[in-house]
């Protein structure tokens, strides 16, 4: 069995980019990393690291009870997260919201750009069809849309759905749902506009687009 990585390996890893797996670290830091398979170096350059499966799933595990305990940030705090809207605690809005959300977005299409067999940066990659909600949401944040606030009617709201690769987009007015459309179709989705049978409420059904 490959033998756990190091506590600075460890510190390494969980302080990669949440969006690309983008890694830091000196020369030989990020070399161990490669020589454990937790991290890969991009043949093109800059040619940096980012982490690989083996990698994100370190990251995502309960730290090891051997592991010296450090501090934790609490849930749901310290990793960007695109609002779906209707969160009981969104993020607070203002220019560092922005700012994080601009970064994301960038570090997606970079993701794109690494992961899609033909580097095309105008399709969702491998990582958008595992997070479905979240990648919708980012997508229309990023491109300034509102997501609805806690018991607020306006505003969009992202929601999975039963059928494979799609999510549904909810927002009252009608102009702000067309809207939403236009800007996930552009963000590589298709989006098609639907009424629920019983409440007659409008919504986008949208899923990332192949070709």
């Amino acid at each position: 069995m490959t033998r756990p990585p190091t506590a600075a390996q460890r510190r390494l890893i969980e302080a990669a980019d949440p969006v690309t797996g983008r890694v830091k670290g000196t020369p030989a830091q990020l070399a161990a990393l490669v020589q454990r398979g937790l991290a890969f170096r991009h043949p093109r350059p800059p040619h940096d690291h980012f982490l690989t499966s083996a990698g994100r799933r370190v990251r995502e595990a309960e730290p090891e009870p051997a592991e010296p305990a450090e501090p934790q940030a609490p849930s749901g705090t310290g990793v960007f997260a695109a609002r779906v809207g209707g969160e009981a605690a969104p993020p607070a809005a203002g220019p560092a919201r922005l700012r994080e959300v601009r970064s994301a977005w960038q570090g997606m299409l970079e993701l794109r750009r690494m992961t899609n067999p033909d580097g095309a940066t105008d399709r969702p990659c491998g990582w958008e069809r595992s997070h479905l909600v979240q990648a919708a949401a980012l997508a229309l944040e990023a491109a300034g849309h509102t997501p609805a606030g806690p018991g607020t009617e306006g505003g969009y709201r992202v929601r999975a759905t039963p059928q494979p690769e799609a999510v549904a987009v909810y927002e009252p007015d009608g102009g702000a749902l067309r809207a939403c459309a236009a800007t996930l179709e552009r963000a590589g989705w298709q989006a098609g506009e639907y009424t629920e049978p019983r409440t007659r409420a409008r919504y986008l059904l949208a899923s990332p687009r192949r070709v």
